[in-house]
């Protein structure tokens, strides 16, 4: 038996109130926007120190987990994984639909959004800000392609290679996103070739965290059946995931303490830090990782379905706490102008910048997360991107059907 893909109805109330709730999150995101825009930089919580504030730590999210959420398409056409290949459509659909809402945070973010034509048609080929513009189109490109492939029957021959593509441009997209932040030298918390294949890392675990939420939610919600086996399988990726981050996560700061030049950051993160401190060891890595870990290594861990959405809560909120601390921390540690001398003037040289994210920031990052969620859901009502069946018994007699296609 084929496992057949069906629009979900969209009639219920629910569904309704669901929808109406992240429109009014993302119009109120909007308005925060143009209240940030007009007032200007003041009515935020940045400063001349700190330019990358809390929008660009959803923004930055979002664009990650968007390339670990193709991951699940990416191994049923290009690993060869038959078990999720109904799931891919769903995955390519998180994939854009994420990589929309974050870039429509660091868009709005920026200062003049009016200005983004002139962003799009003259570039710095010696920015990595400049090479991205071209990673985040050409993932949209491809995903898109991908997807036709994937619903036109008569394309289907083509999915394979238009998936590998599309796998090598995600993970171009992560390599370039990491190495916004490892190409600043000046900064102590980046300056690190180990931030590109750190990211990648993080891209697979809050990719995999953030589907396997909007698949239960989906599922849930509509009434579908999702089986047992399929769940215990994404939740033993997950800790493979989680692992592989954590681990990036310890060499990129190992590494930084057997450099003396980073030494002196390390110390203010892991020791001294304040919020900076217990964001990385509380969020990032107790709560954001290895909690998670210990939630799924149950060995009936399918049936136990709170528990994969306990972890994949978890891992979403770990990853927003790297982030902020990857971002916030790495801009609040003050530059090193002049190495082995002591720095100090009126413009807060050699002092270590504080702070708080402004209401409009806050409204800004959670109405990015809306409009995901209006495209998701949208995409769902409209196009048949959600399996009917995905109980343990259809996926069984899937895989009989696909062998014996092959055969």
């Amino acid at each position: 038996m084929k496992i057949e893909l069906r629009p979900l109805l969209g009639t219920s109330a629910g569904y309704y109130l669901l929808m109406g709730g992240m429109a009014l999150v993302a119009l109120v995101g909007l308005a925060a926007a143009w209240f940030m825009e007009h007032n200007g930089h003041i009515v935020t919580g940045m400063n001349n120190q700190i330019v990358w504030g809390l929008p660009h730590v959803f923004a930055v999210f979002l664009v990650v987990a968007a390339s670990g959420a193709l991951n699940v398409a990416s191994m049923a056409s290009v690993f060869g994984k038959t078990e999720f290949k109904p799931l891919a459509p769903l995955s390519s659909l998180l994939a854009i639909a994420l990589l929309l809402g974050g870039l429509t945070v660091l868009m709005l973010d920026l200062g003049r959004p009016d200005r983004l034509i002139v962003a799009m048609t003259h570039f710095n080929f010696k920015s990595i800000f400049a090479l991205n513009i071209f990673l985040y189109s050409g993932f949209m490109g491809f995903v898109i392609a991908y997807l036709w492939t994937m619903m036109e029957h008569r394309m289907n021959r083509y999915t394979p290679l238009v998936g590998l593509f599309a796998f090598l441009w995600r993970m171009a997209l992560t390599t370039g996103t990491g190495s916004i932040f490892g190409f600043l030298v000046a900064r102590q918390a980046y300056d690190s070739a180990l931030l590109a294949p750190l990211f990648i890392a993080l891209s697979l675990s809050y990719g995999l965290a953030a589907f396997i939420l909007v698949l239960m939610l989906t599922y849930q919600g509509s009434g579908r059946p999702l089986g047992d086996a399929l769940m215990a399988r994404f939740a033993r990726l997950q800790i493979i995931f989680i692992a592989a981050a954590l681990y990036f996560v310890l060499v990129y700061h190992l590494t930084n303490l057997y450099f003396t030049k980073h030494y002196d950051f390390e110390r203010f993160l892991l020791l001294e830090g304040g919020v900076h401190t217990w964001l990385f060891w509380l969020g990032q890595v107790l709560l954001g990782s290895v909690l998670p870990m210990v939630l799924l290594l149950h060995p009936r861990i399918g049936q136990m379905r709170h528990r994969i959405v306990a972890s994949a809560l978890l891992v979403v909120g770990g990853g927003f706490a790297q982030m902020y601390v990857t971002i916030i921390a790495g801009q609040a540690f003050p530059l090193v102008l002049f190495p082995g001398r002591q720095v100090s003037s009126s413009f807060s040289d050699g002092v270590i910048s504080s702070y708080s994210p402004a209401l409009p920031e806050w409204l800004l990052g959670f109405g990015g997360i809306a409009i995901v969620g209006i495209i998701v859901m949208v995409a769902l009502k409209v196009l048949g991107f959600l399996p009917e069946r995905l109980d343990d018994e259809a996926m069984q007699q899937h895989a009989a059907f696909l062998a014996t296609d092959h055969a």
